[in-house]
């Protein structure tokens, strides 16, 4: 940025590539693809690390690209999303297209070094996003379930990155994030509510921010936290946690929660966004703990 505080047309073009292909959600799904492989993974090779990074970044990259060349209309409408590249017009559906397919390509090769299932699981991720899940969030509100299949597909990837299997491990790794989304976005969807609502978007599974939608955000992050606690009692094989890491995961699902309760008791915007910033914490915590408790207990 110069002096004067006007963007130069370099940075202007990384912010928009950092805006186009959602940087920090990218991030974070390469964060919970990682912690996926260290759990599966025997040995750590870090080449593979490496790939899994880059063809996660690439992959979500891809699909958040194509979700905004869909939505461009629509995202104009909103305050939270019309200043991104396309919809604020500094760059054009074509060349976003281009990203968009280049980092599909790129990511599927990527993934497939490292094995076959990895890109499969990666393809069919992008395929969901882009194909179903992104027309129908302003159809119905059944497009959070739809779109919590691609979203939970990360955590297990690495697990089938490490071992080129898919079995009960992976699986329960799916399921946890598959769960975790509903009170993350629903909370999401209520705290801004409003702004959703001028783009048409159906985020809420009643529609509206009521009882109902209280209820079942309260009961998903009940049932997160039970799937998250499977694992401790040794029936999901080489996935395992032991007391202590079973113990902190329930404090931590006893706070989020917590804020979950809180949303029902209020059914307020901030008590929604309250929500939404501890179900972040929660996912990110727990796999920190699970990662963890693998190698100490293999160091001990």
């Amino acid at each position: 940025m110069s002096s004067s505080g006007v963007h130069t047309p370099t940075v202007s073009r990384l912010t928009d590539f950092k805006e186009i292909t959602k940087m920090r959600l990218a991030v974070s799904v390469v964060f919970s693809s990682i912690t996926g492989y260290f759990l599966g993974a025997e040995s750590i090779d870090f080449v593979v690390v490496l790939l899994l990074a880059i063809g996660g970044y690439l992959m979500v990259g891809a699909s958040n690209a194509f979700n905004q060349i869909i939505e461009k209309n629509l995202d104009a409408l909103m305050d939270r999303t019309k200043d991104r590249p396309v919809p604020a017009g500094r760059m054009t559906v074509t060349r976003a297209f281009i990203i968009a397919s280049v980092f599909t390509i790129l990511g599927l090769i990527v993934l497939y070094i490292i094995n076959p299932k990895t890109a499969m699981f990666g393809a069919l991720s992008i395929f969901i996003y882009v194909s179903i899940y992104t027309p129908l969030k302003t159809k119905t509100p059944l497009s959070v379930f739809v779109g919590a299949f691609p979203g939970a597909i990360p955590f297990m990837l690495g697990w089938v990155a490490a071992t080129d299997s898919f079995g009960i491990e992976p699986g329960i790794l799916f399921m946890i994030q598959f769960f975790w989304q509903f009170p993350h976005f629903w909370a999401l969807g209520w705290w801004l509510y409003d702004d959703y609502k001028k783009g048409g978007f159906f985020m809420l599974p009643t529609g509206k921010r009521n009882k109902g939608t209280a209820i079942q955000i309260v009961l998903y992050t009940v049932w997160t936290v039970l799937v998250s606690l499977i694992p401790a009692f040794g029936v999901t094989g080489r996935l395992y946690l032991t007391p202590v890491a079973a113990i902190l995961i329930l404090m931590l699902g006893l706070g989020m929660l917590y804020y979950a309760v809180n949303l029902y008791k209020k059914k307020s915007a901030q008590a929604a966004k309250k929500l939404m910033f501890a179900s972040v914490s929660y996912i990110t915590l727990l796999q920190i703990i699970y990662v963890l408790d693998k190698f100490i207990r293999q160091w001990i």
